[in-house]
């Protein structure tokens, strides 16, 4: 079988997830460290909207509770689910005001942490645009 053509957009398939792209588990896990990382570093205001430690940085339960999703939504297995039940994505982040400003500091952070893990370009642009539409839908205040 030929490889897609490099020209064309990234569509992700069962046989051809984001989560087989990245590598698997444990790169999308490094991929989640430098998430809470760069928010801990570069928006510590929405560090500190998660459980910290002393020194500010994102408690290891909620980046492992990150990473469970994180690895679902990008088509691997669905522990997350199994777990916790169905993201209720909207409903989990209620409790937090999220504005434009908001929704800009997470892809910020999410951007410079898929910078370090090689992504291919057409799966980068795939992952940029989806992750931009889910930190703009949960916005709940303009």
């Amino acid at each position: 079988m030929s490889p897609p053509d490099q020209g064309s957009a990234y569509l992700p398939s069962e046989a051809d997830s984001p989560f087989m792209r990245l590598g698997g588990e444990a790169p999308i896990r490094a991929i989640v460290e430098r998430f809470y990382d760069a928010m801990t570093e570069l928006e510590p205001d929405l560090a500190r909207l998660h459980p910290c430690d002393a020194n500010g940085r994102v408690e290891r339960e909620a980046r492992d509770r990150f990473a469970l999703f994180f690895i679902g939504w990008l088509g691997g297995p669905q522990d997350y689910v199994a777990r916790y039940g169905h993201p209720r994505l909207r409903m989990r982040h209620g409790r937090v005001p999220v504005d434009d400003r908001m929704a800009a500091a997470w892809m910020r952070c999410m951007r410079v942490a898929l910078e370090g893990a090689g992504v291919e370009e057409r799966v980068r642009a795939y992952l940029d645009a989806q992750l931009d539409a889910l930190a703009l839908f949960l916005r709940s205040q303009r």
